[in-house]
């Protein structure tokens, strides 16, 4: 199985949550700024939860290199090896 990488559009979020409270593996956290930030990456399965949960379409779940490797506003964790 390829890498993952889990990529969370800041610009987009608007900290509702939904992902946070979606991720059965408690991946995921609220940042200082109240927006997802991931807070235990070793536990991360790349099970795309949050990305099907978040209504503002601010997380995906990537393969690594995939369309949004090298951007500035992201989080990335290795998941699902």
């Amino acid at each position: 199985m390829p890498l993952r990488v889990l990529w969370i559009n800041s610009d987009w979020c608007k900290g509702c949550g939904i992902c946070i409270a979606f991720c059965p593996r408690k991946v995921l956290g609220t940042g200082p700024e109240g927006k997802p930030e991931v807070i235990r990456p070793e536990a991360c399965t790349a099970c795309g939860l949050c990305e099907l949960r978040c209504p503002d379409y601010a997380i995906e779940v990537l393969e690594q290199g995939g369309k949004n490797n090298g951007q500035e506003n992201r989080l990335e964790i290795n998941a699902g090896q």
